[in-house]
């Protein structure tokens, strides 16, 4: 540090000001000259030499030295290890330090050194106007930056900006240490397995436990991966995630993987527990840390009887009960179960819900669900329909990837229109069952008897409701005896208003109606499958009032041209004036009926 204060006060001849300071960096930016920047050509500045008035330095590639002679020495001497020496006996094009190369100078034949094969520099540079003369004995250079400001820098002998530290000796004791220290990520981790948490976060994995082989796993919702959406097993539900999942699965061979594929066992579906906290895996024994999967209603296994495949799984979905840091309190299980034709080829479709709700959640208020709107409905929210006592949501037709109706349906939310189809592959009953099964497909189970004037409408409250009209229409005429007339097509028309106060309108609905399109087949040719459609329409009746009129404002004014005609009349002569006061006058009263009108 004392060699660098006394370098520089022997470069300074003249008083330099305060605000002036100088830049020492081992690679200085801008000032710095780089190793491109010491030979012939430069980039970004201009190497000058001893011709600047005031300043006494060397020429562009070489300096003057302290050694006795006032000699000229290579301002980046040769290297003792030459790192970009990879080829034996040979030049490497750009390696300065390469020996085979036989070049005193190799900046004047080489565009560039690479990097490692000269020595690093340090400079301290001040404005070049500030510099009378140079006495320093290190060697200088006069460098103009990409600006044009010329600035004057200093080589500083500081031989530790040359070498790295020395090497730190290893063993089993520091190790650790320094792996710690410098060391980042790993493939693999070192550190020891960490305790489980004491309680779940949401989107955590939800752990299970498989008593019949004492294994610890996930729970899963697959999901559709793919154009075709297949079903990816192994994609795990999160904690307070509720969100449902939909794939498919394809048989080569459904006779064998009817009784065989867990995937279609409701069984495979609850024969776990549940850890209630993930620190529950620490105890397996302890069952008060478990929750076992309890089915709401029993679920057949599946069976193969002759050319179908019953009882097989379509649907699954699972009520979840939580107590915040306490963790799953319940977990229940439903089924919706279908048969499959064997055949080749044979797809299906499968349904996932996962639903969370809190454990001190009161029964009344799950079995209410949540609002449509509080009065009025709100666009896209699930339109309310009552059977009996209990509340559900209005539903639609919902197709398989196959085409054929799914188990699962469409909610029809408010204010949006919609179509839907799919093909119902019917049984050989009598004409009053297969009208009975297509008109709860249409409308679906149980079948909606009133609807939800307002998005808050409470079951128990039945002026809140109102009745679905039922219609039938186009009943194909064919005249025989042994006809069967079936549904096969549902329209919904919902006729709605808004109501109340222009500012803050509340949607509701004014009425509902079914309206059933009907066909004739013959029962000497039985069908296999029937395409069924439903759409729902909304109409909007809103009836807008008469627009209030406006309140007089301070601010009204009259057009700028408004007395134009006054002025015209009054600025003519007086004959003129005389003739011209009738339609004065005239004016005068429009002028009066207009403001008794506003009044």
């Amino acid at each position: 540090m004392f060699s660098l204060k006394l370098s520089l006060l022997q470069v300074f001849f003249l008083m330099v000001p305060e605000r002036v300071l100088s830049q020492p960096s081992p690679s200085p930016s801008r000032a710095m000259p780089t190793h491109s920047d010491l030979g012939p050509r430069t980039q970004g500045g201009t190497l000058q030499s001893s011709e600047v008035p005031g300043i006494s330095t060397a020429g562009p590639t070489f300096v003057t030295s302290s050694t006795p002679g006032n000699k000229t020495v290579d301002l980046f001497p040769v290297l003792p290890i030459c790192v970009c020496d990879l080829t034996p006996s040979a030049c490497d094009i750009n390696c300065c330090c390469d020996s085979d190369c036989y070049l005193l100078h190799p900046r004047t034949v080489f565009s560039f050194c690479l990097p490692g094969s000269v020595r690093s520099a340090s400079w301290v540079c001040v404005d070049n106007s500030l510099i009378f003369r140079s006495n320093s004995p290190f060697p200088s250079r006069v460098f103009m930056d990409s600006n044009g400001i010329k600035q004057f820098c200093v080589h500083v002998n500081n031989s530790r900006l040359n070498y790295l530290q020395k090497l730190q000796k290893v063993n089993a004791t520091n190790f650790q240490a320094l792996a710690t220290e410098f060391g980042g990520e790993s493939f693999t981790s070192t550190s020891q397995t960490q305790s489980p948490s004491s309680f779940y976060r949401a989107g955590d994995p939800i752990l299970t436990y498989f008593p019949k082989w004492s294994v610890i796993s996930l729970l899963r919702q697959p999901a559709g991966v793919g154009a075709g959406g297949l079903c990816a097993k192994s994609n795990p539900a999160g904690f307070l995630e509720s969100k449902s999942t939909t794939c498919a699965r394809f048989f080569k061979n459904l006779a064998d993987s009817c009784t065989s594929d867990p995937a279609l066992n409701a069984a495979s579906y609850y024969n776990f527990t549940v850890l209630k906290v993930p620190r529950g895996m620490s105890d397996l024994q302890n069952m008060e840390l478990q929750v076992p999967v309890t089915p709401v209603s029993q679920a057949g296994s599946p069976v193969l009887a002759g050319n179908t495949c019953q009882n097989v799984v379509a649907q699954v979905i699972y009520e979840i009960e939580t107590n915040g840091t306490f963790g799953i309190q319940k977990v229940s299980v439903s089924f919706g179960q279908t048969n499959l034709t064997v055949e080749p080829g044979t797809s299906l479709q499968q349904d996932f819900i996962i639903h969370f709700r809190a454990f001190q959640q009161s029964t009344a208020a799950s079995l209410t669900g949540s609002r449509s709107g509080n009065p009025g409905y709100i666009v896209g929210k699930p339109l309310l329909v009552l059977t009996g006592d209990m509340r559900h949501s209005m539903t639609l037709l919902q197709s398989q990837g196959d085409g054929t109706c799914s188990i699962k349906r469409h909610e029809v939310q408010f204010g949006v229109n919609a179509i839907s189809g799919c093909k119902l592959r019917l049984k050989r009953v009598d004409c009053s069952h297969l009208q009975q099964e297509l008109y709860q497909a249409l409308h679906g189970s149980p079948r909606p008897e009133h609807i939800a004037i307002f998005g808050n409408a409470d079951p128990a409250q039945k002026g809140e409701w109102t009745q679905i009209l039922s219609r039938n229409y186009s009943v194909s005429a064919m005249h025989c005896t042994s006809c069967c007339v079936i549904p096969v097509s549902l329209e919904i028309q919902i006729l709605w208003a808004y109501i109340g106060l222009q500012s803050n309108p509340q949607a509701h609905v004014s009425g509902a109606r079914f309206l059933y399109q009907l066909q004739s087949i013959q029962d000497s040719q039985p069908k296999t499958e029937v395409p069924l459609k439903t759409v729902v329409t909304f109409v909007d009746i809103t009836q807008k009032p008469e627009p209030p009129r406006g309140q007089p404002r301070m601010d009204w004014k009259y057009p700028f041209d408004f007395f134009f005609p006054f002025k015209m009349a009054f600025s003519r002569g007086e004959g003129s004036q005389k003739g011209s006061i009738f339609p004065i006058i005239i004016l005068c009263l429009l002028l009066l009926g207009v403001l008794n009108h506003r009044d």
